[in-house]
């Protein structure tokens, strides 16, 4: 066991001899992704362990834990992890925890500081545990989030998301029953060997393994119907995991519709386009503002290569660029609205919108205050703009039954589905009026 370092605030330092001999857990939040990230991390050196245990003895957990008027994601993820140490699955003299920061004024950022009071509550404060930031935030002599990482890290984000995106895509219309599963399975099995080495990982190899992922899945035998769509929005955690929407994806696509999902890096890009517009509305350094300027180019000019992929192939739909639902956010909401996830809810909204996605479920922790203001709040001003927007707020909170939130789901695709039968009807009518009168019509007459 590594001898423990303390920081000046009284933290356990994640130290260079842990970084050879400690296991790291994570809270998973993208099951896809998330594999990914866990081969990115081992390229340089260390050992990842995204958690895919589920069930309500982790909410239990963190119930023990963490006071139930706090924030569901991180009464989830701190029940998660402390459920992993309890396992005995794992060595406690070897096992550190890594949670991410995002450095803003949501209460994110504070989870590390009620994980490690749940900790010590449970026994573990020894357990040491890793920041995972791009503000600067405790730094850990044993961990950095270098260059090198960081591409990798972006490179699994692309991969990720499309992958999720070519299989919400497929998977309602698949004649063989699991045919996008399979794939996404085979590609996730194919790029964690790739992952193996560092050479494997380069951005001629992403863009070469994009067109591939595309042809695989365009080969798939579809029968295309026209079903519902039903996009997902929200506080990140519970928009994307099963653990935290009770398995929202699953129970749309057994409803029988196409569910449609923003990918992550639009969150990402977002979070660093944060870093350009402060020193713009509140002033601040030169500097900061120069760096993440760069960076927010990086990943829009990955955005715009995937982009471009895809519309090779007109039966898939491509993402909307970042800067498209920056621009139609505009007078809606302010972008200095930043908190969790700021505008970017309201935009990513009006983006399924503009898509012909009108019917939307917008997951939110109960109590949480940006989706309230960027979600739920907006949800007026978008429907008065747009008629055709069926929109829909779930609660999610350790009280919360899923019968009850699938049932409001279910009124919404009901209703759905009954505007689409109208619609379908209405068209049927226009085209038998546009249509030339018949000799025997005309006779008729």
């Amino acid at each position: 066991m590594a001898e423990l370092q303390y920081a000046e605030d009284g933290r356990i330092l994640f130290t260079k001899e842990m970084k050879k001999e400690y296991t790291l857990l994570a809270p998973n939040m993208l099951p896809t992704h998330f594999k990914l990230f866990e081969k990115a991390f081992a390229l340089h050196g260390y050992r990842v362990v995204p958690l895919e245990t589920t069930g309500r003895e982790i909410v239990n957990e963190g119930l023990k834990n963490v006071h139930n008027d706090t924030c569901y994601p991180a009464l989830l993820v701190i029940g998660q992890l402390i459920h992993a140490l309890k396992s005995g699955t794992y060595d406690l003299d070897k096992t550190a925890l890594m949670i991410t920061q995002t450095g803003g004024g949501c209460r994110a950022s504070n989870y590390i500081h009620l994980l490690r009071k749940a900790l010590k509550k449970s026994g573990f404060e020894k357990i040491p545990v890793v920041s995972l930031n791009l503000s600067g935030m405790e730094k850990n002599p044993g961990f950095s989030l270098t260059f090198g990482l960081i591409k990798k890290l972006v490179y699994s984000i692309i991969y990720g998301d499309l992958l999720m995106l070519l299989a919400n895509q497929v998977r309602p219309y698949e004649l063989a029953q699991g045919s996008a599963d399979r794939m996404v399975d085979k590609w996730i099995s194919e790029l964690s060997v790739e992952y193996r080495h560092a050479k494997n990982v380069t951005y001629k190899r992403v863009k070469e393994n994009m067109n591939r992922i595309l042809a695989d899945f365009a080969a798939i035998a579809v029968a295309r119907t026209d079903k519902v769509k039903v996009g997902v929005v929200g506080e990140i955690y519970v928009k994307y995991a099963p653990l935290g929407n009770n398995g929202l994806e699953q129970f749309l696509q057994n409803e029988g519709v196409e569910v449609v999902v923003p990918g992550l890096l639009d969150f990402v890009i977002f979070k660093v386009d944060n870093r350009i517009v402060d020193p713009e509305l509140y002033g601040g350094g030169k500097l900061k503002h120069f760096v993440a300027g760069k960076f927010a180019d990086y990943l829009m000019s990955w955005q715009d290569d995937m982009i471009t992929a895809i519309q090779k192939y007109p039966q898939f739909r491509p993402p909307q660029r970042f800067s498209e639902t920056k621009k139609l956010v505009k007078n809606y909401v302010g972008y200095g609205n930043k908190m969790g996830e700021g505008w970017l809810l309201t935009g990513e909204m009006i983006e399924l919108i503009h898509s012909n996605v009108n019917n939307i479920v917008c997951t939110q922790p109960f109590g949480c205050l940006p989706n309230h203001v960027a979600g739920k709040g907006m949800m007026r001003k978008i429907k008065e703009n747009n008629p055709t927007a069926n929109i829909v707020a779930i609660d999610y909170d350790p009280g919360a039954t899923a019968i009850n939130q699938e049932n409001r789901i279910k009124l919404m695709i009901a209703n759905a589905k009954r505007i689409q039968k109208m619609q379908h009807y209405e068209q049927v009518i226009d085209f038998g009026k546009a249509q030339p009168e018949s000799s025997a019509q005309a006779a008729v007459k």
